[in-house]
C-alpha cells in the first residue's frame, strides 16, 4: 500500500489519470491526497470531480482557492463569474449538485499524527501551531457544512483582516482563516498575510514579504507540511515543507510525492493556459 499526495490538478484530467497510471496506482490498494484546487482554467474539471469522487475512500482532496470559487459560483448565481472560468459544465450537469455537495464536505486541512504531517492547499500563518491550525479549520469547516453555508459564501471574498488574532469574530474570523488555508503565499516577519505578490521568492520586492514557510518564528515549523497553490515557486523541499504544485495548467509538470519515502514522480504537461503568477 502507498499513499500519495498530488499537486494542484485544476481540471487536467487526462493529466491525472496518466501521472496515477504512472504510479501503478490501485484504489483497492493505494491512497491518495490531493492538495486543492481539484478545478478551473483546465479542460475537463467535471471529469476530475467525478473521477475523485468516484474513488471514495481512496482519495483525500483538501480544498483550494478554486474549490471555494466554484461553491460561492454555485451559491451567489455567478455574482463572481470571470472570463477565465471553466466552471460552467459542473454548475450545468445533471449530477453537479451532488458533486458539489461532495466538495464541501471535503476538509480545508488533512492532519496525519502518525506521520507528523499536514495537507493543505496554500499555507499557514507563523502566530498557528498545528493544534490552533486544525481548530481553525474545523471552525471553517463547520460553517461550510452547516446552515450558514450559503451567507458565508457572501463574504467570503476579501484580504481584510490581515494579520491574526485570538480575538478575530464573526465574518473576519472565518475570512482570515480561509485566506490562509486556501491563499496565502507571502507574510511579513510579523505575521502580517500580504497578497500582493505571488512571483518566486526574492521576485517579492524587498526583504520585508517572506514564504510564509521561512517566517523564523513559524509556530508549526515541526509538522511536516505538504501543500500547493504556488506553482512559481514549484516543487520546493526544504524548510520541513513539501510544495508540489508544479504548473500543470500552465505547461509544467504534475508532481506526485510518496509520503513514506518522500520521494516524487513528475509528469510533463502540454499547459491549457498562458504562464503567470497563478
Amino acid at each position: 500500500m502507498a499513499t500519495y499526495a498530488i499537486g494542484d490538478i485544476q481540471g487536467c484530467y487526462n493529466e491525472l489519470r496518466r501521472l496515477l497510471d504512472k504510479l501503478d496506482f490501485d484504489p483497492a490498494r493505494d491512497r491518495v491526497w490531493l492538495a486543492g484546487d481539484l478545478v478551473n482554467r483546465g479542460p475537463d474539471s467535471l471529469a476530475v470531480l467525478r473521477f475523485v469522487r468516484g474513488l471514495g475512500d481512496a482519495a483525500l482532496s483538501v480544498l483550494g482557492n478554486h474549490d471555494l470559487h466554484l461553491l460561492a459560483l454555485w451559491q451567489n448565481r455567478h455574482r463572481h463569474f470571470k472570463n477565465t472560468d471553466s466552471l460552467a459544465p459542473i454548475l450545468t450537469a445533471e449530477d453537479g449538485e451532488e458533486l458539489l455537495e461532495w466538495l464541501r464536505l471535503c476538509p480545508l486541512m488533512h492532519h496525519d499524527p502518525q506521520r507528523n504531517l499536514a495537507l493543505l492547499h496554500a499555507g499557514l500563518p507563523p502566530q498557528w501551531d498545528i493544534a490552533t491550525a486544525r481548530a481553525c479549520a474545523t471552525e471553517v469547516e463547520s460553517v461550510l457544512r452547516g446552515e450558514d453555508f450559503h451567507e458565508f459564501m457572501q463574504h467570503m471574498y476579501g484580504n481584510k483582516p490581515a494579520r491574526w488574532s485570538p480575538g478575530l469574530k464573526g465574518w473576519d474570523r472565518l475570512r482570515f482563516i480561509v485566506n490562509c488555508f486556501t491563499r496565502l503565499r507571502y507574510c511579513t516577519s510579523n505575521g502580517k498575510l500580504d497578497f500582493k505578490y505571488k512571483g518566486k521568492p526574492g521576485e517579492a520586492g524587498g526583504d520585508k514579504q517572506l514564504p510564509w514557510f521561512q517566517i523564523p518564528t513559524r509556530r508549526s515549523r515541526d509538522t511536516r507540511i505538504i501543500f500547493g497553490h504556488w506553482s512559481t515557486l514549484g516543487l520546493h523541499q526544504q524548510d520541513n515543507v513539501h510544495a508540489i504544485d508544479t504548473g500543470c495548467l500552465w505547461g509544467g509538470s504534475l508532481t506526485a510525492i510518496e509520503l513514506d519515502s518522500l520521494t516524487t514522480t513528475s509528469l510533463p504537461c502540454a499547459g491549457y493556459a498562458v504562464p503567470k503568477a497563478e
